[in-house]
């Protein structure tokens, strides 16, 4: 009867888990995408440019500060307020460090980008960490205890005020200082949110023993994460030092447009793959099997909607941020490409994941990012496109690295991975080049861009039934099975 109970109030957490987790994520994606599109309005490419040099430093400073803590945390069995503490109290010094570190340095990242206004802008723009350092802990907190509602609404809340502050300092002429102070009161409102919603209070009777057996299980994320922020932003770092403010800034925006639109199927995997490939690591060929299914799932979802981004890029764009962003559509075109094999990478690291090959996920992600480094130092002579074509290809590239790796725990051999791929990619580039040439003659934007939505559409899902796409026919009786169920549903009523 107890383990019932237990079994019961376990699928309640869940299944409230992944409504208000879902509503969150949709919520706040909204509000972004609102937001952003107001300020764009507002500002210009050159006014995001200055915050687009500075992304590198807070990411990595971002995950030096968080050390894998909050994980660590949320894995161990059980947790006493020493642990949280320790945690708490390690963050505060680590972040008063970075900032006063960080602080010192703002003339050399200044000198560094030719820049003299990021000596100011750049310790304004880092207090962010020293507000960040004060909510680890509780947000630590919140996500062991599964307060997904609780989380929900700090971020929610945060993006609202921080958003409404950064267009009211936009609108009276602030510019890079409202999108910085648009960053700050976003980390604050999150911190004091965060801690509203946790019982638990610092003590100053301090013991940092916790760390010492905290940090052996965090370290490897710690290093992963520095260098996975570190390959995010390697872009806006090498155009600010290279090329222009406004071209950092049209990346920036870029770069923001390509994140929500990859996010929507990027997401999807992270949400599922791990737990889903950890459940049936014991089973060679269940395993097999489950993820090469997830893999076609991927291919056939992911491949039309980056490719359809790509497609209508420059008319989404220019009609709702107008036309002053152009060049930040051509820049959306091309990382929409490399958008599209983002989830199948995501696959394939999860499952390296899932399989506990936690250093072979560390250290490919380190030499994938110094080899980017690399290539993208001797092509930027070239022109962004270049740098940007260069990026993309490297990436689909090494694709075939985690595929490599993945083997090994699986046998998932080369003609199977492009089996499951390749049909998928080719069949969503020939539909994209058909909608293309199909729409070319039409000059209002607007319809353009919904013929081309449309056209693009219906041919990918006319050929996927053609071919007798499984992906296909699981989707529709999917829908079909609960609209069906929900019809009898409403019956009984």
């Amino acid at each position: 009867m107890g383990s019932t109970t237990n079994s019961n109030n376990l699928k309640q957490t869940v299944a409230k888990g992944f409504f208000w987790g879902g509503l969150s994520n949709i919520v706040c994606q909204l509000f972004s995408l609102l937001f952003g599109v107001y300020l764009a309005r507002i500002l210009g490419p050159g006014d995001y440019g200055p915050i687009g040099m500075l992304a590198i430093f807070s990411a990595i400073a971002g995950s030096l500060q968080d050390s894998g803590f909050v994980a660590a945390l949320a894995n161990r069995k059980s947790v006493t307020h020493d642990d949280y503490n320790a945690v708490f109290w390690f963050n505060i010094i680590i972040s008063l460090f970075m900032y006063g570190v960080l602080f010192l340095c703002a003339p050399l990242i200044a000198d560094f980008f030719k820049q003299p206004v990021l000596v100011e802008l750049s310790r304004y723009n880092f207090l962010g960490f020293v507000v960040a350092g004060f909510g680890i802990a509780p947000s630590a907190y919140l996500f062991r205890e599964l307060k997904v509602k609780q989380r929900s609404i700090s971020f929610v809340l945060s993006i609202v005020v921080s958003g409404v502050v950064g267009i009211i300092m936009a609108l009276n002429g602030y510019t890079y200082w409202g999108i910085a102070t648009q960053s700050i009161m976003y980390v604050l409102v999150r911190t004091v949110v965060c801690w509203y919603f946790t019982p638990w209070r610092p003590s100053l009777k301090v013991s940092f023993a916790p760390l010492k057996y905290l940090f052996a299980f965090s370290y490897r994320l710690m290093i992963t994460n520095i260098f996975q922020r570190f390959n995010w932003n390697i872009f806006s770092f090498i155009l600010g030092k290279f090329y222009t403010r406004d071209d950092v800034g049209n990346y920036t925006k870029a770069a923001e447009w390509f994140n929500m639109g990859g996010e929507v199927v990027n997401g999807m995997v992270n949400a599922v793959a791990q737990p889903v490939l950890a459940k049936v690591v014991d089973d060679s060929e269940r395993q097999l099997r489950v993820f090469r299914k997830m893999l076609r799932f991927t291919a056939f979802v992911s491949f039309p909607a980056l490719f359809g981004l790509s497609l209508v890029a420059p008319e989404l764009i220019c009609i709702v941020i107008t036309d002053k962003w152009i060049e930040s559509a051509e820049m959306l075109r091309i990382l929409a490409v490399w958008g599209a094999f983002m989830p199948v990478q995501s696959l394939l690291t999860n499952l390296l994941i899932s399989c506990g090959r936690s250093r072979i996920f560390m250290w490919c992600t380190i030499v994938q990012g110094m080899l980017m480094l690399a290539i993208l130092l001797m092509v930027y002579p070239y022109g962004i496109p270049c740098m940007l074509m260069s990026y993309c290809v490297f990436n689909a590239c090494w694709l075939f690295v985690w595929r490599y790796f993945a083997s090994k725990e699986i046998a998932v051999t080369l003609v199977m991975f492009l089996l499951d791929v390749v049909p998928y990619m080719l069949l969503a580039a020939a539909t994209m080049f058909a909608s293309y040439f199909l729409t070319v003659g039409i000059e209002d934007r607007l319809i353009l861009l919904l013929s081309r939505i449309a056209v693009a559409a219906l041919l990918y899902v006319s050929a996927s039934a053609l071919m007798r796409s499984k992906e296909l026919y699981e989707i529709i009786d999917f829908l079909f099975k609960r609209k069906k169920a929900s019809d009898e549903k409403d019956s009984l009523r």
